[in-house]
């Protein structure tokens, strides 16, 4: 494997995420006591960390197979060239400068991303954007690995 990342959700989303619990605790216990209070907090930081820690378990993988972002694979005889994108650039192709037939693995709390060209005519999709935190180093892997991968016959 060439290159893992794991693209976990900030700090300051499970400060929010549990104070949403912390609230809504006090509202119920207000309602309907503290017994009821205490299973409702419960419940409520069990879904809040179960949705935080599902949403933040996406990886970026590249290995010999081709390029893995969440449980998609883009396999290297279909990779074409790779581009890093800022900030910036990002919101660009998720905004106006987009394809809406794009293929898109973005998080909105990474700035950076790549974007490969896919050279496939039978996929409907002419590119990936994918969110990394490391956009250059993604985009080194790739291109190391597509240049080396066999070429489709």
């Amino acid at each position: 494997m060439n290159y893992s990342e794991q693209l976990r959700v900030p700090a300051s989303w499970w400060v929010v995420g549990m104070f949403f619990a912390l609230t809504f605790v006090t509202a119920v216990g207000f309602y309907a006591g503290p017994m009821v209070a205490v299973v409702a907090g419960v419940v409520t930081a069990a879904g809040v960390a179960a949705a935080l820690l599902w949403y933040g378990s996406v990886q970026v993988r590249v290995d010999a197979t081709g390029l893995h972002a969440g449980r998609a694979v883009l396999e290297w005889p279909f990779a074409g060239e790779v581009s890093v994108l800022d900030r910036a650039a990002t919101r660009s192709r998720l905004g106006p400068g987009a394809d809406h037939a794009a293929w898109l693995l973005v998080r909105g709390f990474v700035a950076g991303s790549i974007e490969v060209a896919v050279n496939d005519p039978d996929d409907p999709h002419p590119y990936w954007l994918v969110s990394t935190r490391n956009p250059e180093g993604l985009a080194q892997a790739v291109a190391e690995c597509r240049s080396i991968s066999p070429s489709r016959e």
